[in-house]
């Protein structure tokens, strides 16, 4: 079974995150979003609400599942038997960034494979640190946001 990690904050779920996932979804036989628990930042949005927008926007495809991590991503990916991690670029400068992480990966599990997908142009601008921004001002973040996630945004 070819099992991917989708690996990121998610905070929150973007029009970007989704395109990624779909455009995967041929590619393998199951999609774990994994939001990654990071000591250091602190989210907009909580684990369990970030697990909830992507149980409800794949709530019709068995093939993607969310789940919350802490610690190495290759040792999350050797924990649930995943052999493909999943990036998505939306500029060169992601890709360098992107590289060094999966040539560290690399190095600890030579099984673990980065695939790279990247974004759809109409998706290049959609980052969650502006999505928050625009969301924290009360700007119309309807644009950048999936249905489910939109609607469920304090008013």
């Amino acid at each position: 079974m070819r099992i991917c990690l989708f690996p990121g904050t998610f905070d929150p779920v973007t029009l970007g995150h989704v395109d990624i996932i779909n455009r995967a979804l041929p590619l393998f036989d199951k999609i774990v979003v994994g939001i990654g628990l990071n000591t250091s930042k602190s989210p907009m949005f909580s684990p369990e609400q970030r697990l909830q927008w992507i149980k409800e926007i794949y709530k019709d495809e068995d093939r993607v599942e969310g789940a919350a991590y802490e610690g190495l991503t290759i040792n999350y990916c050797q924990q649930i038997g995943a052999h493909f991690i999943l990036r998505g670029i939306r500029y060169v400068s992601d890709f360098e960034y992107e590289k060094t992480i999966a040539d560290a990966n690399r190095t600890l599990d030579r099984n673990i494979e980065t695939v790279f997908l990247t974004g759809e142009p109409k998706y290049t601008s959609v980052a969650s640190t502006i999505v928050r921004d625009i969301i924290r001002n009360h700007g119309d973040s309807s644009h950048f946001l999936p249905e489910v996630v939109f609607k469920s945004l304090p008013k």
